[in-house]
């Protein structure tokens, strides 16, 4: 097990907002258990491009006894008292602030930050989400804040690592590819870069970087953060419209048919530890509800 220790940093969260899963009810609770806050976004993987990327950042916090023992729940959005869901998270998207609100899309400068129960977190996790799979490999540089017990799991990456990822990084994967070309059924909300490119560039260079670090992932066990050269530069060439359809198609393929292979052959357990993070849910919560 490799050594992690605390981040001292910000737990400060923006404010609640009328939106599901962003009530200030949910902010408090996911501000006062926070244990771990990173960035996830473009600028961890190094392929942003200067003035067009906004800020994406993940965290997971613990839930107070009431909500994890009892039916505490959280108002489904500031504006809708009446209403309540189950904490699961906490998410605020700072554009919303802007003229437009909701119907505003994030870009330079704003903040898009979620910050999931660890419960849900681990749930997601262990099946192999690419996405919150993320938090367990950012580097110290990129960390927000820490705690101990965000330093324990983070130390445990390992646990959660199983070929269960491949068919979990082969979705997004898919995902991406079709809504790159506008597939029947996928959504792009970037007609622009069609427009100059023949197809969505930034869905394309996320295709390819999730074929990356899934088979990265397969293979060693771990996500190098920023991606490693030269595979780097290639995802930065891709998503400035540098390269043609045919050859990202191509290379999306061939990453998609590797995955595919590591899914019944990759070096790594069958299935992720489930006993050692029930375990650390039971004493981190209990910790947490002592202190």
């Amino acid at each position: 097990m490799s050594t992690v220790t605390p981040v001292a940093g910000d737990r400060t969260l923006p404010p609640g907002f009328a939106h599901p899963h962003a009530s200030e009810e949910a902010r408090a609770v996911a501000e006062a258990g926070l244990i771990l806050r990173v960035q996830v976004g473009s600028g961890v993987h190094g392929t942003s491009i200067s003035g067009q990327d906004d800020r994406d950042e993940m965290g997971i916090c613990l839930e107070p006894a009431r909500f994890v023992t009892g039916l505490a729940r959280v108002p489904r959005g500031i504006d809708d008292p009446d209403r309540e869901v189950e904490f699961e998270q906490y998410q605020r998207h700072t554009v919303w602030d802007r003229p437009g609100g909701l119907a505003n899309r994030s870009g330079a400068g704003d903040l898009d930050v979620v910050v999931y129960s660890a419960r849900k977190w681990c749930r997601l996790a262990l099946a192999g989400n690419p996405t919150v799979l993320l938090a367990l490999f950012v580097p110290d540089e990129e960390v927000v804040f820490r705690d101990e017990a965000g330093a324990e799991l983070v130390a445990n990456a390992h646990r959660f690592v199983s070929r269960l990822a491949a068919e979990r990084f082969l979705g997004y994967l898919r995902s991406q590819r079709q809504a790159m070309v506008g597939e029947s059924g996928a959504h792009t909300n970037r007609p622009e870069l069609v427009a100059v490119h023949g197809y969505d560039t930034k869905f394309a260079m996320h295709a390819l970087r999730l074929g990356f670090q899934g088979v990265e992932l397969l293979t060693t066990g771990r996500i190098t953060l920023p991606v490693p050269e030269p595979d780097r530069g290639y995802l930065r060439a891709v998503r400035r419209g540098e390269v043609g359809l045919d050859e990202v198609m191509a290379a999306v393929d061939r990453a998609e048919h590797r995955l595919i292979e590591l899914a019944s052959s990759a070096d790594v357990p069958t299935r992720p530890d489930h006993a050692w993070v029930d375990a650390w849910l039971h004493r981190s919560h209990l910790a947490y509800w002592a202190g």
